[in-house]
């Protein structure tokens, strides 16, 4: 019923740059907290960066000062812009979100497929 695509991962150089973009689409009533989490090879999942719908954000002490997370509710999407980036930030992101659907007014958890995020020179 709600599926979660992420977009914007790829290689980049130590310091540089890279935005990723998810969006959501299905039957939604309400999308509420959406996050991002990743996982680097070899490690457990953890959470990067939390947005509620306010616009409340919460970050990651590792990335505090790097990443900014944002949304836009009209187009049911998240972003991650991640700054200054370093190879610890290695990893594969992924998209979770809070969602009410019309056929089920309560809120389920719902993951993207993820992106890969390589730093490297």
């Amino acid at each position: 019923q709600v599926q979660l695509v992420e977009s914007g991962g790829g290689l980049v150089q130590p310091g540089g740059s890279l935005r990723l973009s998810c969006g959501a689409s299905g039957t939604i009533f309400r999308i509420y907290g959406m996050n991002w989490y990743r996982q680097a090879p070899g490690k457990q999942r953890e959470l990067v960066a939390t947005i509620d719908r306010g616009g409340s954000t919460d970050y990651a002490d590792s990335v505090k000062d790097r990443f900014t997370i944002s949304r836009d509710n009209a187009k049911k999407s998240v972003y991650l812009q991640m700054n200054s980036l370093k190879p610890d930030d290695t990893a594969v992101y992924y998209c979770n979100a809070d969602v009410a659907t019309y056929s089920d007014l309560r809120s389920r958890n719902y993951w993207g497929q993820g992106t890969q995020v390589t730093v490297s020179s």
